[in-house]
């Protein structure tokens, strides 16, 4: 069904100038004074321009899937980054997170440590520059500082430039965002009562130690794994395809294989489990049917008749996250 359009009259025109105008939230009034929505206002027009979008953001960058699970998936969890050049002076750490408060996109502690949200919007088609421009900022904000949305340009380092590539990438999942607070355990007052309604909100998830970038979760109907991959997607769906006729994408009774994410060039599939099976009960299938799916990629021969079928109904199920 179309959306209802809102009627627009001449006193929603914005009445901007010369004067650049600043991003502020989408739900906010627009800096222009039109007395209008920023996303009706200036920020459509931001979310319109020309951008050639980044179909890869983080390739090359070590744990690729998994900055890709951190973006899209895992509500609550952080990672500590390292730099090429090391770290300025006055900066302790570096540690990505998935979100900060008040949705910021970075923020630098009083400690002068820097912390850059991921799941944030971002204002060109590749995501790599927003935020190594963002960090780069935060780099340079004084301590207790957070940092404000801002346009991006098309020039500027990406974090392929900025990020150490022999570092590890080694997320940490976290039950609650304690993390967005020095001495959480102490927290009195506003800040206790944030972190309770942003942990309340949480889906309880988990990374699977034996294979990279799976994720269990926990929702109120089912549980659910969902495990990004890197390998190229149309030969990812044929060995999917022809597992599937084989009955080999089963992850124990009651499990199925329901279809797959495309997020950030990446194929993320998706199982439903029954909501007595943990993280811990999936480890070992999991690994079993990463080497069922070797054996499938490695199979070049061309799909079969039930295999095409099977191949459409997962391209049918697949849903685009960006």
């Amino acid at each position: 069904m179309a959306k209802k359009r809102r009627p627009q009259t001449k006193a929603a025109t914005p009445q901007a100038g010369d004067a650049p105008i600043p991003v502020v939230g989408a739900r906010e009034p627009c800096p222009c004074g039109s007395g209008r929505r920023y996303k009706a206002c200036h920020g459509r027009t931001a979310s319109h321009a020309p951008a050639e979008l980044v179909r890869r953001p983080f390739e090359g960058l070590p744990g690729e899937a998994d900055w890709v699970a951190l973006r899209e998936l895992v509500p609550a969890a952080t990672v500590e980054l390292k730099l090429k050049d090391g770290l300025p002076e006055g900066v302790p750490s570096v540690t990505l997170a998935t979100v900060l408060p008040m949705a910021w996109p970075a923020l630098r502690r009083d400690s002068g440590a820097v912390l850059l949200g991921l799941q944030n919007d971002t204002p060109t088609g590749d995501l790599s520059r927003d935020l190594a421009v963002t960090l780069q900022r935060a780099l340079a904000a004084e301590p207790g500082t957070p940092v404000t949305a801002e346009r991006t340009g098309a020039e500027g380092p990406r974090l392929q430039d900025l990020l150490d590539p022999a570092a590890p990438f080694e997320p940490v999942v976290h039950t609650g965002f304690e993390f967005w607070v020095e001495n959480a355990e102490n927290a009195t007052g506003e800040v206790a009562a944030s972190l309770e309604r942003a942990n309340a909100a949480a889906i309880p998830t988990v990374r699977l130690s034996g294979v990279d970038a799976a994720y269990w979760c926990r929702t109120p109907q089912k549980n659910h794994l969902r495990w990004v991959m890197t390998h190229p997607e149309e030969q990812l769906l044929d060995a999917l395809a022809r597992l599937h006729v084989a009955g080999g994408t089963s992850l124990g009774e009651g499990t199925r294989l329901v279809g797959s994410f495309r997020a950030h060039g990446l194929i993320v599939p998706v199982w439903d489990l029954p909501g007595d099976v943990e993280a811990e009960d999936v480890e070992k299938p999991a690994a079993a049917f990463a080497e069922r799916l070797a054996t499938a990629l490695a199979d070049d021969t061309p799909l079969t008749a039930e295999e095409r079928r099977a191949r459409g109904g997962l391209t049918s199920r697949q849903v685009t996250l960006n």
